[in-house]
This record gives C-alpha cells, sequence and structure tokens, in this order.
C-alpha cells in the first residue's frame, strides 16, 4: 500500500511539473506551416522602437518610403535559420527597388550578435527581449510563432502577414505588386 501511494504521488508531482514548465517557461511555438495571425492586413503598421545589433535604435520610420519585410525569429529556430539565405538574396535582389528586410530576433543580443557576425546577415537585425515580444504580438502574432513575418508597403500599410517559413515564389509575387 505504501509503494502505491509513493508512486501515486510522484506520478502527481511529475505531471504537476510538466504543466508547470509548459504553462509558465514554454519557449515560441516553431511551425514550418502557415497558420492563421491577428489581421492586420489593411491598417497602419504598429509602431516600435529596438535597438539594432550594431548598437543603434531604430523605428519603422527609419524605413520611409521603402517595402518592409518585418522577419521575427530566433537562433535557435531551425526553420528560421533555413530561410535566412533566401531573405537574404531578396534583400540583395530587391534592395535598390525599395525593399528593406528586418529581422527582429527574439532571442538575447549576445546570441543574435554572434549568430549575425558567423553566418554574415547583411540586413539589419532588431534586438531586445521584452520589447521585440510585445512587437511581435503588436504585429498580429500574439502566440508566438517563428518564424513570423509581415510586408509594409511603402505607405506603412500591412499588406501581408505570414506564420511559419516564407515560400520564395508567394514572396516574390507579392514584391512584383508592391515595389
Amino acid at each position: 500500500m505504501r509503494r502505491l501511494l509513493v508512486g501515486v504521488v510522484a506520478l502527481t508531482a511529475l505531471m504537476t511539473g510538466f504543466y508547470l514548465s509548459a504553462r509558465y517557461f514554454s519557449e515560441p511555438v516553431i511551425v514550418s506551416q502557415p497558420v492563421a495571425a491577428g489581421d492586420l492586413v489593411g491598417s497602419l503598421r504598429p509602431d516600435f522602437n529596438l535597438v539594432s545589433n550594431k548598437g543603434t535604435s531604430i523605428t519603422p520610420a527609419d524605413f520611409s518610403g521603402k517595402t518592409l519585410l518585418i522577419n521575427f525569429w530566433a537562433t535557435w529556430c531551425g526553420p528560421c535559420r533555413e530561410e535566412m539565405p533566401m531573405l537574404m538574396d531578396l534583400q540583395r535582389q530587391y534592395g535598390s527597388d525599395g525593399l528593406q528586410i528586418v529581422g527582429i530576433a527574439l532571442d538575447d543580443a549576445q546570441s543574435a550578435s554572434s549568430f549575425v557576425q558567423t553566418f554574415g546577415i547583411t540586413y539589419p537585425i532588431l534586438l531586445g527581449l521584452e520589447d521585440v515580444f510585445a512587437t511581435s504580438a503588436a504585429y498580429g502574432n500574439e502566440e508566438g510563432v517563428l518564424p513570423y513575418s509581415v510586408l509594409v508597403d511603402k505607405n506603412g500599410i500591412v499588406r501581408w502577414q505570414h506564420a511559419g517559413i516564407i515560400h520564395e515564389e508567394k514572396i516574390t509575387s507579392l514584391l512584383g505588386d508592391l515595389l
């Protein structure tokens, strides 16, 4: 009887631990397929003020007159890392036409800066833990899904939101209409 009681107590403690860790210490969800997002399409883009990996303060107004592709990512997110070479290619290919890609890292500053340096990321990367999560939610990513991207036109209007890996064909089609 005593063994049964100890077993029940141990199982209860284990299940409670799993529940608490999932509830209070979970990381953002990583997906590879599109999911629904808070619909901002057609709305003025939310404002933010974040610090870049180079130490400068950045707001969306710094990119006025440009089509802005904002990409929320993290160093530990496999799908995020998978799409980064394509994002760098898009920046090289369409930058002179008015595209500006901005990465917003949901990661600590040291990890993100080291990653950017190691992999030669050429577009601006913005940092800040609580501010970045708030910015992600303001852009419709209330669940913290990664990667998550938002396309904003030259007038600051949100034209597209996407949770999951960006498919090059889709984004180039959208860019053709906005550049």
